[in-house]
C-alpha cells in the first residue's frame, strides 16, 4: 500500500461528505455556513476522521466506509469547533490557526462562538440521522454506544474538562498527574473516540475495542508531545504550559518513543489483522516536521 495515495484517497472521501452535509438548505443562515466551511476546509490534516475509518476496516468484513463515515464526520466537526473556541480571545486568543486568520478575526468573536456551537450540535445530528439507516439489533446496538463514546470523550471528562485546565496554565506550579490529565483529555481523548469508534461500528469484540482504546491513548499523547516539541519556540515566546516546559527536553524525547512505541505494541495484539497502515500511519505522525 501506498500510504500517501491511501491518505489522500481518505482526505478526498472526508472533504466529500463534508460538503454535502454542509451544502444542505440552511435558508438565511449563509454568514454562519461561510464561517463554519472557513474553518472546516482550512487544510486540516483530518487525522481523527482517517483514524475512525481505518480503525473500521480493521474490523469490517467490507470495506465500505458509509457506515463509519457519519462517526468521523462527527469526530471532525467536534475537532474542528474546538479549534474555532480555543482561538477566541477568551480562551488562548490565537490570530492564526493552520497559516490562516483565526474565524474570530474573520467573521467577529460573537459568529465564531456560534460557528462552533453549530459545529457540535450538526455532529451530533449527523450521528442521529445515520439510525435511519439502521439494519439489525447489533447494528442498532454499536451506533448507540458508538454516539455515547464520541460524547464522552468530548464532554465535561474528556475534551472539555482538558481545555479547563489549560486555561488555567497561568498557575506556575502543576503537578505532574493534573498534566498528564490535560493531555489525556484535550488531545488524546478525541483520538481514542476516532479509534474507539471505528472498532465497534466495525464489530470488534469488547477485547479489540480496549485494544483500540490503548492504541488511541498511546498514539494522542504521542501526537501532542511532537507537537510541543515543533511548536517549542512559538510557546516559549508566550510562556505556555506544554508538556516540554513542564518535563523538559530529555524526557519528552523518550516519553514521545515510549508512547508511541507502545501505540505500535497495542497493534500487534490485533492477531490477523492488516494493521500496516496505523503502524506506518503512526510512524508518519510522530516523525512529521510540521
Amino acid at each position: 500500500m501506498n500510504i500517501d495515495k491511501e491518505l489522500i484517497k481518505c482526505v478526498e472521501k472526508i472533504d466529500l461528505n463534508l460538503e454535502k452535509r454542509l451544502n444542505e438548505n440552511y435558508k438565511y443562515i449563509n454568514e454562519i455556513l461561510d464561517s463554519i466551511k472557513y474553518s472546516v476546509f482550512t487544510g486540516g490534516k483530518r487525522i481523527r476522521p482517517i483514524l475512525a475509518m481505518k480503525s473500521y476496516e480493521l474490523f469490517s468484513e467490507n470495506n465500505n466506509y458509509d457506515n463509519i463515515m457519519p462517526f468521523a464526520l462527527a469526530i471532525e466537526m467536534i475537532h474542528t469547533y474546538s479549534l474555532i473556541h480555543d482561538d477566541l480571545p477568551s480562551m488562548d486568543n490565537d490570530d492564526y490557526r493552520r497559516g490562516k486568520l483565526s474565524n474570530h478575526k474573520v467573521y467577529g468573536e460573537a459568529l465564531a462562538i456560534l460557528s462552533g456551537d453549530g459545529l457540535l450540535n450538526l455532529a451530533f445530528e449527523t450521528i442521529f440521522d445515520s439510525f435511519k439507516d439502521l439494519g439489525d439489533l447489533e447494528d442498532h446496538r454499536r451506533k448507540i454506544l458508538t454516539g455515547k463514546e464520541i460524547s464522552r470523550y468530548s464532554g465535561l471528562k474528556g475534551m472539555i474538562g482538558g481545555q479547563v485546565i489549560d486555561m488555567n496554565q497561568d498557575k506556575k506550579e502543576i503537578e505532574d498527574d493534573e498534566l498528564l490529565y490535560m493531555y489525556k483529555t484535550k488531545t488524546a481523548a478525541l483520538i481514542k473516540a476516532a479509534t474507539v469508534s471505528g472498532a465497534i461500528i466495525g464489530g470488534a469484540n469488547k477485547e479489540e475495542i480496549e485494544t483500540m482504546r490503548k492504541f488511541g491513548y498511546y498514539l494522542g499523547m504521542s501526537y501532542q508531545i511532537k507537537d510541543d516539541i515543533l511548536d517549542k519556540s512559538e510557546d516559549e515566546n508566550i510562556e505556555k504550559l506544554t508538556y516540554l516546559s513542564h518535563f523538559g527536553v530529555k524526557k519528552s524525547d523518550r516519553d514521545l518513543k515510549v508512547f508511541s512505541d507502545k501505540a505500535k505494541l497495542e497493534l500487534r495484539k490485533l492477531k490477523g489483522k492488516d494493521i500496516n497502515f496505523l503502524m506506518s500511519l503512526t510512524d508518519i505522525l510522530i516523525n512529521r516536521e510540521v
